[in-house]
């Protein structure tokens, strides 16, 4: 296992069940988890691809209790998974944490959909604590426009003086931001890089600034990267070097790796 940092942000080179043992126990104050889906996707030289669902369902249940031995006893988990997986994690997760919310991400199609069945065109997110009576959730910094009153201008006639109604709220469980895709901005190259408005709004909601982030499947480093940029620090594993130097580049800890300049691929 190799280390890379600079001053808020830690790289794991290794297996997520290797690097997850050597994190503090109680020291993280959020986990982002989106592990591989068994799907059948290639990243770079990993097919993710389990012999049966059984096989995998373990797995997940291995790296899963490492990270609530992480956690902080007011720490907060979100944890994306496939469609087919997410209700076996949940019922197991409900059992050890409190599950405060299910949120779907939904998001454009991006080619052909199914047209013998109706395709998926949203992501499951759970989101959960140690402590229902002790978590952060700074519900102010993710309001979004609330149309009633930003856009329709409707006044409430119920109150004793009637007033607009409040040109924002704070967001539901349904979340609509677009795929990364090849020529965006933020486009690294990665078969399922999560947008960093999605990790923008996880991040500002569950930790104030300082606070310790971890992601164990890291992949383009999303949540390093977000992380940094709002001032939380953060420690992401990642056990592919191709994806590692993404890293490395994208969080400014090294401009060189093993004698290669680390650049953006175009």
């Amino acid at each position: 296992m190799k280390i890379f940092a600079n001053t808020l942000t830690q790289i794991y080179f290794a297996d997520c069940l290797v690097a997850l043992k050597k994190i503090e126990d109680n020291s993280v104050d959020l986990i982002f988890a989106d592990p591989p889906y068994n799907i059948g996707k290639k990243f770079s030289q990993f097919h993710d691809h389990w012999q049966d669902e059984e096989e995998y369902i373990a797995w997940c249940y291995q790296w899963l209790e490492l990270c609530i031995q992480k956690l902080k006893d007011n720490g907060s988990l979100y944890l994306m998974a496939s469609t087919q997986a997410m209700p076996y994690l949940d019922i197991w997760l409900r059992k050890r944490m409190t599950i405060l919310s299910r949120i779907v991400w939904h998001y454009d199609s991006s080619g052909v959909q199914a047209k013998k069945y109706f395709g998926s065109l949203y992501e499951p997110i759970l989101f959960a604590v140690k402590n229902p009576k002790s978590y952060t959730f700074n519900a102010q910094a993710i309001e979004v426009e609330a149309k009633t009153g930003s856009q329709r201008k409707l006044i409430d006639y119920r109150k004793e003086v009637p007033t607009p109604y409040k040109s924002t709220k704070v967001l539901g469980n349904t979340w609509y931001f677009p795929r990364v895709r090849y020529r965006m901005p933020e486009y690294e190259s990665h078969p399922s890089q999560k947008p960093e408005a999605l990790l923008e709004r996880i991040i500002k909601a569950s930790t104030n600034e300082g606070d310790l982030v971890l992601d164990p499947f890291a992949g383009t480093f999303s949540t390093s990267a977000v992380a940094q940029k709002l001032g939380r620090r953060s420690i992401s594993i990642e056990f592919q070097e191709e994806y590692v130097k993404i890293g490395l580049r994208r969080l400014g800890i090294l401009q060189e790796y093993k004698g290669e300049v680390l650049v953006k691929t175009k």
